[in-house]
């Protein structure tokens, strides 16, 4: 595990620039827009504190931040947690936001710390995204909501697990969202509700008629909103 942690921090510290310049419009405009309005729906920020795991470069922590949840970011990348510092030191001075670099899959918080935790397209850029499912169970209150965003199979980002076919060390592992969905009900969460951000080529109007697995198919990101059963 630690081999992978350290090529995919090495990694993402040298795209650290390149997604900074594009997180804003990703969140303001782009394929995450609907993502912070699905979370604000599920949990109050008065139910408690809020994990952003695999936070990059805190766009996300800061917008929760700024509509007063209590938001921690957590990221592998020294580069991103930089940009995050600094970002937050420039557009805020609220002490209910702070970021720290970590692996989400070995966190160093107490049992029961949050109330919620953001995690998109994170867990695939690690080494086991049981461990990761099971690392969040134990940080979770019970009845806290994990918003999990996995990437579609033919999502642009997926060529990161690409050089696996040559034998290459790759950062990205090949997590579909119906598993990652089987595997949280298998391992302590209930799934509240599904949504999806399409690919822009597909028609969203066309999804009414599809299953939830062909949602998935032709999805860019399933948003699977999960909690925690209560007695966990």
């Amino acid at each position: 595990m630690q081999e992978w942690n350290t090529f995919v921090s090495e990694q993402w510290n040298q795209m650290a620039g390149d997604w900074h310049e594009r997180s804003k419009g990703m969140w303001e405009q782009g394929s995450r827009k609907t993502i912070l309005p699905l979370f604000t729906e599920l949990l109050s920020a008065s139910k408690g504190r809020i994990l952003d795991a695999g936070c990059g470069d805190g766009y996300a922590s800061f917008k929760l931040a700024s509509v007063g949840y209590d938001v921690t970011g957590l990221d592998i990348s020294s580069e991103m947690i930089a940009y995050a510092t600094k970002q937050a030191n420039l557009l805020t001075d609220s002490p209910s936001l702070q970021f720290m670099e970590g692996d989400i899959s070995a966190t160093a918080y107490p049992d029961q710390s949050f109330a919620g935790i953001l995690s998109i397209n994170a867990m695939e850029f690690t080494s086991s995204p049981l461990v990761v499912l099971q690392e969040f169970r134990r940080i979770l209150q019970p009845d806290g909501l994990l918003l999990l965003g996995v990437l579609g199979p033919t999502a642009g980002p997926r060529a990161h697990s690409y050089p696996r076919l040559y034998g290459k060390a790759t950062i990205q592992n090949t997590i579909m969202p119906w598993e990652a969905k089987q595997l949280a009900q298998e391992n302590g969460f209930f799934l509240q509700k599904e949504s999806h951000v399409y690919k822009d080529d597909f028609p969203p109007v066309l999804a009414h008629s599809l299953s939830m697995e062909l949602r998935e198919a032709v999805s860019f990101v399933t948003l699977l909103a999960l909690r925690k059963h209560p007695d966990l």
